[in-house]
């Protein structure tokens, strides 16, 4: 049955079970695709403090969260957790980008679809991964810090592409490699293996936010490296860290000019 596209991205956010949020993320993507989805008209309802979830886990600020090391059964889960819960946090986002914003190309929404759903899958394999080891979903507290980027950028889609996928999304190409080299020396090649998976797919969707904003910077009569670095500065002040994961932010749209100026900034992790 034919629906509403904005509708169909509302009921993916709003859903605060897992299993239906990780369906109606890949309904979202197969109907847009399939053509059973029609663009509505009517302005978004302002957006939530907080986006669907289940109760846990738990959400503490960033500097409540234990550091744990690999060498614990705990302290593997509890990584794979934390970028499980980046995962679940980031079908809200793509949902939100698909629902907010009213007049972009019909390409943008296949986009951002696309990207829900392969958020969705990215969490399924984690989540499946920490049940192999013997835990769940919501066992770790949490932060809302990429949600809590949803709210801040919700009045502006340039604001949205440049500082979610092209930030926040671009940094998880940098240190996703490292992760890897950590699973990888404590044998886990399972979790190594769904990481990689994840980074490929990553790429994608850093390349897509290079795209749009460029798109809505074009639109405005802006430049886009120089409007991309004022918002950085604005929004975040000496947080560039380094290494640049170059191949993979290039891959993604980033121009060799960029990637200079960026190293130029970096603040060693």
């Amino acid at each position: 049955m034919d629906g509403e596209l904005f509708a169909a991205a509302a009921a993916c956010l709003r859903a605060d079970e897992v299993g239906a949020k990780l369906g109606l993320a890949e309904a979202l993507d197969e109907d847009l695709r399939a053509g059973r989805l029609y663009r509505g008209e009517g302005t978004p309802d302002p957006v939530p403090k907080e986006a669907g979830r289940p109760q846990r886990p738990r959400l503490v600020s960033p500097s409540q969260l234990a550091q744990r090391g690999l060498g614990s059964p705990e302290g593997q889960a509890a990584l794979i957790h934390a970028v499980a819960h980046i995962e679940f946090n980031a079908i809200n986002l793509a949902c939100d980008a698909v629902y907010r914003f009213r007049d972009m190309p019909d390409d943008y929404y296949r986009d951002w679809a696309g990207v829900a759903a392969e958020e969705a899958h990215h969490f399924s394999l984690l989540r499946d991964r920490l049940g192999q080891l013997g835990f769940g979903y919501g066992d770790f507290p949490a932060h809302n810090g990429l949600w809590d980027l949803a709210v801040k950028t919700a009045d502006d889609v340039l604001l949205r592409m440049a500082l979610v996928p092209r930030v926040m999304e671009a940094r998880g190409l940098d240190v996703t490699p490292g992760m890897m080299e950590r699973f990888a020396a404590i044998g886990d090649q399972e979790t190594v293996d769904v990481l990689g998976i994840i980074l490929r797919d990553e790429v994608g969707h850093v390349d897509a936010g290079s795209r749009w904003f460029r798109y809505e910077c074009d639109r405005r009569g802006l430049d886009p490296e120089d409007t991309y670095f004022a918002l950085l500065a604005a929004h975040f002040p000496g947080n560039v860290r380094c290494p640049l994961h170059k191949a993979a932010r290039r891959e993604a749209g980033f121009s060799e000019s960029e990637l200079g100026r960026l190293e130029k900034l970096c603040k060693k992790s």
